[in-house]
Formats: C-alpha cells, sequence, structure tokens
C-alpha cells in the first residue's frame, strides 16, 4: 500500500531537517580554514553559536507550508534571538528552496529530480518573496554589505527574489545559485563528495570519523579553489579573495597526494593565520553546508559501493 502523499511530505520533511542539523554539526565539527569550528573559534564567534543557531532555525526552515520567504525570514529571526549576531544567513539562504523542494516533491531522491524539483521552486519564487529575504537580510546585516545600483536590500524591492539574485550573481556565489538552479552544488559538490559519502552514516554525537573529515575538507577546498569567496571579496577585496583561493587549490593537490589534512600542523597554522588577518571564507562554508544537505537527500547511488569520489561569522562579519 502506497504512502499518503501527507504523509509522505512528512517524512520527507523530517529526513531533510536532520540531514541540515547534521550538516551544520559537521560544519564547526571539521577544521575548514578561516571558519569557526570546535578545534579553533574565531571572528569573536564559537561552534556553539553555529550549532544553536542551526537548532534555532531548523524549525521555520523547515516549515511546511510556508514559501521560500517566509522560512527566510523567520530563520533568520530565529537565529537572532539565540545568537545576537549573523552566523547562518547564507546557510538559510541556500537551504530555503531546498526545503521547500523536498516539501512539494517528497518523492525527489536522484540528484536530477532533486535539482528538478529546485528549478521549480525558484522559477515561481515572486515578490512577496523577495521583501521578506530582503528584510531578512537587512536586519541580518553582513559584513562588507555595499549599495547596490539595483535592488539594494535597504529598499523595497520591485522585482521577483530570483530576479532580484540574478542581479547580485556577478558578485555573490550564494546569489548565483538562485540564478544558476544550484549547478555548482549539484556539478562540483556532489562529485567532490563522491557516491560513497553518507551524511547520517556517522554517529550524529561525537567527533566524526577521519573518513568523513577528509570529505568534508575535501568538498570546501574543491568550492574554495574553484571561485574567489563572495564574503572575502566583499570585506578585503579581490586579490586577497585570489590569493585564498591559490592557497585552497595547493591544499587539494597535497590532499590528493598525501591523504588526510586534519593532523598537519601547516593545515592548522594556515587556519590560524587567516583567522589572525580577519579573513573568513564564510561564504564558501556557507556552500559547503548547503551540498552536505543535499548529499544528505539523494538515495543511494547502485555504484555506492564503486570507489570514491575524487581526492579520495560571523561567518558574514
Amino acid at each position: 500500500m502506497n504512502m499518503p502523499v501527507t504523509e509522505m511530505r512528512q517524512c520527507a520533511t523530517e529526513r531533510a531537517k536532520a540531514c541540515f542539523l547534521r550538516a551544520c554539526e559537521l560544519d564547526v565539527a571539521v577544521r575548514k580554514p578561516g571558519n569557526v569550528s570546535r578545534a579553533s573559534a574565531g571572528h569573536a564567534m564559537t561552534a556553539d553559536d553555529f550549532i544553536a543557531s542551526a537548532g534555532a532555525v531548523a524549525g521555520p526552515l523547515f516549515e511546511r507550508g510556508a514559501s521560500v520567504g517566509e522560512r527566510i525570514e523567520a530563520s533568520v529571526d530565529a537565529a537572532w534571538a539565540v545568537a545576537n549576531c549573523n552566523t547562518n544567513l547564507g546557510i538559510v539562504l541556500l537551504c530555503a528552496p531546498i526545503a521547500r523542494a523536498v516539501e512539494l516533491r517528497p518523492d525527489a531522491s536522484a540528484p536530477e529530480a532533486l535539482q528538478g524539483a529546485i528549478e521549480i521552486v525558484l522559477g515561481e519564487l515572486d515578490l512577496a518573496d523577495a521583501q521578506a529575504a530582503f528584510r531578512a537580510i537587512a536586519r541580518a546585516r553582513p559584513g562588507g554589505l555595499g549599495a547596490a545600483p539595483a535592488q539594494d536590500v535597504r529598499h523595497a524591492p520591485s522585482v521577483d527574489l530570483r530576479t532580484a539574485m540574478a542581479l547580485a550573481a556577478h558578485r555573490d556565489s550564494i546569489a548565483r545559485q538562485y540564478r544558476d538552479g544550484y549547478g555548482e552544488l549539484f556539478e562540483l559538490g556532489l562529485p567532490t563528495l563522491g557516491t560513497r559519502f553518507s551524511l547520517m552514516a556517522a554517529p550524529v554525537t561525537g567527533a566524526p570519523d577521519a573518513g568523513t573529515v577528509a570529505a568534508v575538507q575535501r568538498l570546501y577546498l574543491a568550492l574554495l579553489s574553484s571561485v574567489p569567496d563572495s564574503h572575502i571579496v566583499r570585506i578585503h577585496g579581490e586579490a586577497v579573495a585570489h590569493i585564498v583561493m591559490t592557497a585552497a587549490q595547493g591544499w587539494r593537490v597535497r590532499q590528493r597526494c598525501h591523504g588526510g589534512l586534519d593532523g598537519d600542523p601547516d593545515f592548522a597554522a594556515w587556519d590560524a593565520s587567516l583567522k589572525a588577518d580577519h579573513i573568513n571564507p564564510g561564504t564558501t562554508a556557507d556552500l559547503t553546508v548547503a551540498a552536505l544537505l543535499i548529499a544528505g537527500l539523494r538515495s543511494p547511488s547502485p555504484s555506492a559501493a564503486g570507489p570514491p569520489g575524487p581526492g579520495g561569522t560571523d561567518r558574514d562579519t
């Protein structure tokens, strides 16, 4: 007997919420140079700030029946209430359309189907979504937020949310996901993790195993080495962002050649040096969480027993 649609949607939403919380936990459980982690606080925040924020936003982010804009605004309000700063605006912006897609298409577990469901959600975004998102962004006050020549978040929007994001896509990687249907996460993020990666396989509590740590760091470095981090560009400029991107490319090669980086003192030193210079690749960390969430939602691949994938802020202050 087939499961009723309502029950199917509820199950899919609860599973997605669990994946989201696990992705947020790994975000701080794994050292990602420049970002806050349990191994290394920074930017006037600790890992507990991010865990508290994730717990606070999980409810509104996966609120059944809510629009994308409603999810974003309610989530930012909830995070602000527990952290009193902008810990996860980028994560919320990225995950709200995914959460909505899971509710609308609970059967979309294959990557192609999930991306198609997200594309439908993005295509249906309207002016009300833009209004709610603009209010949320203005409240979160992400670091380096300057004046935009069109559709500035300090003023009421006149276009739908996807159109507004498209106008910012050339300067912001999160906006680019809205424009491009999350192409980077599906075309770079998932292949980098590989088919053998399982978000929920490891125990939810305690330190992740070495394989999980290596997979998350591989994902982070792949994203950081592909384009200049938007948050670094806003705060420090293109030149600094390119320096960090080039360094990430070197660390990606080093991981491929020598394996795990977590015990490498030079890797920890790079983390410390970025924090000492107030350099936070926050956008890349947000993309990492969203990619982990997507990986958790996909159905097991028939090739899951095959070889592993390639290479074996305030986030916004």
